[in-house]
């Protein structure tokens, strides 16, 4: 496999930075149409040979090795005028220049290869290092995102330097490359400027979750995006830190690691997934949705020394990549596709291989026997292997990153390898975040950086706060079923599987288990029961929850069974509920002075009167804006409901014995809009739903806002519940829209409007101009739009 990338990008890319597997040629910048800032990653400096120099050694390569240096020394230029990534050109361009130093003076040292060699590498990765360095050129020692090649940054010719935010981990990972580019050559400059810029970062973090953003001011140091997670954006900034201790010695990157990693585990980790928060309130989540950079976080665990976590998020990624194929480059926390794309990272095969190595358990030789299957049969090509445009369709984009031949060929190789087929031992190197080989000798290598006033001083650390070494695994395991303990529940969760038998009770043991279609999230004895058989509850932001087994917490092996065969029969429910996705449906107030301009989008439910075979829709006026008391007042109307305490389809019966031709439910999770979050869908509670004949619709928290807001203003509105919008109807041609628009009555202001979770409310409408004309006031509302139409805040 290895072969037929390196040889094609080779035969038919080479010297370009990167091939292009779907129409085999090679992709130079500025020949191709831009991608933005991927494109930030090519230089014209022959990328993807650079970034394979170590991985051609790791393969037993070595004949290969040394042609491929003859071809940099004489091909490759760093000083061209181009405007480059700093981050990508030090992980992949620096990082491989020392990685290939690091691989050719091991051989030279053995005798059996290049023997001609006298650093020019590492010559080469001093000179990037300089016109690296320009970037670093600010008040706070964060780095500029970009800079020229020839020309640095700030001057007209540079076309760079303008810019004021950078992501943490384009400031954070720099440190082992610099640090080993310093004590490769003695030049302490470059250990010192990435030591500033982490000083800056640990700074800056927020001091009372200790968790730092995702985009910071590289001037003010002020964070410009507040969200944290482990994956893009902040991931290699920890990764960095911890492996700085590994590499240099230095206690004071552990302990800062350390740190990071319990409010990680704190407000992060919600085994086995690994949720974004917000620095200044971590307790809230940031989305509901992860992305597949995180997955190199389990092997980052495992070199920490904490398994079990590892093995859980790892279960989890290996679930979701089977549903795909691949890991989705985003994914929500019900295992859907968020974004599709996948470009062939190697994160997942990463921690698959430190997984082995810390169990030894050989589960993850079938993991990684199925990336291998899954690269073959959906992503090889004639020329090479391409980058998945959508994992749904098995879509190709004509791509093929450099780290795919760095990094993912390097990790699977070490995954099946026996120690005698690596030619020498990996245990004497860390990997940098692009897989570069940096020697652990450097940590003994002389460093000059403290007498050049590097602030990294904190006083003594205190040892008994830290775990200095990783724990025995032995230890861990003395049970080699331990791991797959841990993954049953998790791929139980994430694999749609069939409800197992209810379990054999003796008489007497107690009362039947909680079954799915009782379940109600809000109902304390529901909760206990859960947290008995061993099922936590996570509230996710958009108001739904999502429910993970640990089968070890169950307080019995009865109880165990229960959570298990719950946890199966909502998965059933939740299959059949999916079963059907049905398009979005309309709210559309039709009255006047509306004439159908205000239109909602609703979710739709899967009972009740299906509106897409209803050719006029259910519509009905409204009269009064006070409390209902009794069914009498529903009757012949449509039902404004909000959502929670029971289940929909109850509701749905509810309003139809009292009467109501239809309803509406409203979300009562603060914040949540059909702008943001995907259509929400209504399904039954297990049972028939036979007897529900009313149509049944469902608005977001904002939209409903809209209708509820309304109430104090109006009170005849007419509104029509239907599959889509219908034509919109014309005011009468003398009437003022907005004249006959009623001030807000005594009765509205003498109530408050709070729906009665309880009871269900009449419905009123918003204003909406249906002409053009100046922007009018309405009581209680405004805002600034073209003066062709009111808009509502």
């Amino acid at each position: 496999m290895f072969d037929h990338a390196y040889q094609n990008y080779m035969d038919h890319a080479y010297p370009a930075d990167e091939l292009m597997p779907l129409t085999c040629r090679g992709r130079v910048r500025g020949l191709e149409p831009s991608r933005g800032d991927v494109d930030d990653a090519l230089g014209k400096f022959s990328l993807t040979l650079i970034d394979t120099l170590d991985t051609l050694v790791v393969l037993n390569k070595t004949v290969e090795f040394e042609a491929a240096v003859r071809r940099v020394l004489k091909d490759v230029k760093l000083d061209n005028d181009i405007v480059v990534s700093v981050f990508e050109t030090n992980i992949r361009v620096l990082g491989g220049l020392l990685g290939g130093h690091s691989m050719a003076i091991m051989l030279k040292k053995r005798g059996e290869r290049m023997l001609w060699y006298q650093d020019e590498l590492l010559h080469m990765a001093k000179e990037l290092g300089h016109r690296l360095l320009p970037a670093f050129n600010t008040s706070s020692g964060l780095p500029y995102p970009r800079v020229n090649l020839k020309h640095g940054v700030g001057g007209p010719e540079s076309r760079t330097g303008t810019e004021t935010d950078t992501c943490t981990a384009c400031a954070g990972t720099i440190i082992l490359e610099f640090a080993a580019l310093s004590r490769f050559t003695g030049d302490p400059v470059f250990e010192v400027h990435a030591r500033r810029a982490l000083d800056f970062l640990w700074e800056k973090r927020q001091r009372n979750s200790n968790l730092v953003g995702t985009t910071i001011n590289i001037h003010s140091g002020e964070w410009v995006r507040r969200d944290s997670g482990v994956g893009a954006g902040i991931d290699s900034y920890y990764e960095y830190l911890l492996k700085a201790y590994v590499l240099l010695g230095d206690d004071l990157f552990l302990q800062r690691f350390n740190i990071h990693y319990a409010s990680i585990m704190k407000y992060i980790s919600q085994p086995p997934l690994l949720l974004d928060v917000h620095i200044h309130k971590p307790l809230l989540p940031a989305r509901t949705w992860m992305d597949s950079l995180l997955a190199f976080f389990p092997g980052l665990q495992v070199l920490k020394g904490d398994i079990r976590p590892a093995i859980e998020t790892h279960e989890m990624l290996y679930q979701v990549t089977k549903k795909h194929n691949f890991l989705p480059e985003a994914f929500t926390t019900d295992f859907r596709v968020h974004w599709a794309q996948h470009p062939l990272r190697p994160e997942f095969a990463e921690s698959t291989y430190f997984l082995y190595k810390a169990t030894g358990d050989p589960y993850y030789l079938e993991v990684g026997r199925t990336v291998l299957d899954n690269l073959n049969r959906y992503a090889r090509v004639p020329c090479g292997f391409a980058a998945m445009k959508d994992v749904r369709t098995g879509s190709h984009e004509d791509r093929m990153d450099s780290f795919f031949l760095a990094e993912m060929f390097k990790y699977l190789f070490l995954l099946f390898a026996d120690t005698e087929d690596l030619p020498f031992d990996v245990e004497d190197y860390i990997f940098t975040t692009e897989a570069h080989l940096l020697p652990l000798s450097l940590s003994v290598a002389p460093s000059s950086a403290a007498t050049l006033g590097n602030a990294t001083s904190e006083g003594e650390v205190d040892d008994t706060n830290f775990d200095w070494t990783c724990p025995n695994t032995r230890l861990l395991f003395p049970d080699p079923a331990y791991p797959r303990n841990l993954r049953d529940p998790i791929r139980s969760a994430v694999d749609k599987s069939c409800p197992r038998p209810l379990p054999y009770r003796e008489p007497g043991m107690g009362r039947a288990p909680l079954r799915a279609q009782d379940f109600m999230a809000n109902n304390p004895e529901h909760l206990e029961l859960l947290r008995r058989m061993g099922v936590s509850l996570i509230h996710l932001k958009d108001g739904r929850v999502q429910l993970v087994q640990h089968a070890t917490q169950a307080v019995s092996a009865v109880a165990a069974e229960d959570g298990m065969r719950f946890m199966q029969e909502m998965m059933e429910l939740s299959s059949q509920q999916q079963k059907e996705q049905l398009p979005p449906r309309a709210i559309q107030i039709v009255s006047h002075p509306y004439f159908g301009r205000v239109v909602l989008t609703a979710g739709p439910a899967q009972f009740g009167t299906d509106l897409s075979k209803s050719s006029t829709g259910v519509s009905h006026p409204y009269s009064g804006c006070s409390e209902l008391t009794n069914g009498d007042f529903v009757q012949g109307r449509i039902a404004l409901l909000q959502r929670g305490q029971c289940m929909f389809a109850e509701k749905a019966r509810h309003i139809q014995r009292a009467g109501a031709i239809g309803g509406i439910v409203i979300d009562d999770n603060e914040g949540s809009s059909s702008d943001t979050a995907p259509l929400f869908q209504m399904a039954g509670d297990g049972r028939s739903t036979d007897d529900v004949h009313v149509p049944i619709l469902f608005l977001f928290h904002k939209e409903g806002n809209i209708l509820l807001r309304a109430l104090k203003e109006y009170r005849e509105v007419e509104v029509l519940l239907s599959d889509k919008a219908r034509d919109r109807g014309e005011p009468p041609p003398s009437a003022d829209p907005l004249a006959s628009v009623p001030p807000v009555s005594n009765l509205a202001r003498s109530h408050n409007f709070q729906p009665d979770p309880s009871r269900p409310l009449l419905l009123a409408a918003l204003c909406f101009s249906p002409s053009p004309g100046p922007v009018k006031t309405v009581t209680g509302l405004s805002c600034v739009c073209p003066v062709s139409v009111l808009c509502l805040s």
